[in-house]
């Protein structure tokens, strides 16, 4: 009796632990597991990261459109306007085009130092048919480059295999390999305009809004209070560093017109004239500026005594001509180009 109670206590302990019967799992078939998975989750987020790139660089309006005119050879201009935003928002080619009867494109970059301009006037020589006659824009700044910290770097995302964009974005920011060689990380962590939702809707044939002609930004924007406050804070005066590297930087863009034989127009553009009384350097500034131009074969014209500097209803802030003022220095300066030697014979 005891036996038989044995075997069917035996029996019913064997049967409620199914523990006894499972396979063990390995630990390799883990690793495995979690290799897959990462290995799928990089794949999906290259592939996204390549999908953003694809859509930004099929953008065709504002400012992904200018660049993907660059990239893509499509400008070709017989005059071209480089620089700041100050060059954006300034020169209109459409009126210079007028005046002279030559093709005309702005390709000025909001927010950028002379590296970055220099850096996006070689990528467009490699790609466009150089022009005869190339308009740069000057900043009482120009000499200060990019430190450690590039303004919307999202802009330059899409193009970091253009040698010179990228080589230049590195100089100013070593960390930025990891914007090209990781996926999404550029778009994730070094930019915060969510850039890559515009990418995902290029890709399905979006565009923003129009704000560009020929490149030229006009800003229809009324003066601030901004400055009033800047200069009550400022009454010792404003000093803008004359770096080294500037000066570099401005050298390397006239060597580059120089050795292909393009003529260079330095021009400083209206800056409102209560900003350039607080300007504390400012001869030492031009004198770099006229140094330069001599030394490279270049023509300096300056419009700091322009009327224009006078008017402040023509200005949105110090630095930067609102659209009716644009369009009133655009057509001066256009009316002198085309009296001049510089305008390109056909």
């Amino acid at each position: 009796m005891e036996q038989i109670l044995a075997k069917v206590f035996t029996g019913v302990a064997v049967a409620q632990d199914p523990v006894r019967t499972a396979r063990p799992r390995t630990t390799g078939s883990g690793v495995m597991s979690l290799c897959g998975f990462l290995l799928l989750l990089i794949g999906t987020l290259t592939v996204t990261d390549r999908v953003v790139d694809v859509g930004l660089r099929r953008i065709d309006t504002a400012a992904f459109g200018v660049f993907n005119r660059i990239v893509g050879g499509q400008i070709n201009s017989a005059i071209l306007v480089t620089g700041s935003s100050r060059a954006l928002t300034h020169f209109d080619p459409r009126s210079i085009e007028r005046a002279t009867g030559r093709t005309a494109y702005n390709i000025g970059i909001n927010g950028s130092q002379i590296d970055m301009q220099v850096a996006v006037l070689k990528t467009y020589l490699k790609h466009n048919a150089k022009p005869q006659l190339l308009v740069h824009s000057l900043d009482s700044f120009t000499f200060v480059t990019s430190h450690g910290e590039v303004f919307f770097p999202g802009q330059y995302l899409p193009y970091l295999n253009e040698d010179d964009i990228y080589d230049a974005l590195k100089r100013i920011d070593p960390n930025i390999w990891k914007a090209k060689y990781l996926p999404l990380y550029g778009y994730s962590v070094q930019d915060m305009n969510f850039t890559w939702a515009k990418g995902l809707a290029g890709v399905m044939g979006w565009n923003p809004a129009e704000d560009r002609y020929q490149g030229f930004q006009p800003r229809h924007a009324r003066w601030t209070g901004d400055f009033e406050r800047f200069k009550e804070g400022s009454r010792s005066g404003v000093r803008f560093e004359i770096e080294a590297a500037g000066v570099q930087q401005l050298e390397e863009l006239l060597r580059l017109a120089q050795a292909q034989g393009i003529r260079v127009l330095l021009v400083y553009s209206p800056v409102y004239h209560e900003m350039q009384s607080l300007e504390t350097n400012r001869h030492e500034i031009f004198a770099r500026f006229r140094e330069l131009a001599a030394r490279y074969g270049a023509t300096l014209w300056d419009y700091s005594e322009s009327p224009v500097s006078l008017r402040k209803e023509y200005f949105y802030n110090s630095q930067h001509l609102n659209a009716e003022g644009a369009a009133v220095f655009s057509d001066e300066f256009a009316r002198a180009l085309a009296g001049s030697a510089f305008v390109p014979v056909q």
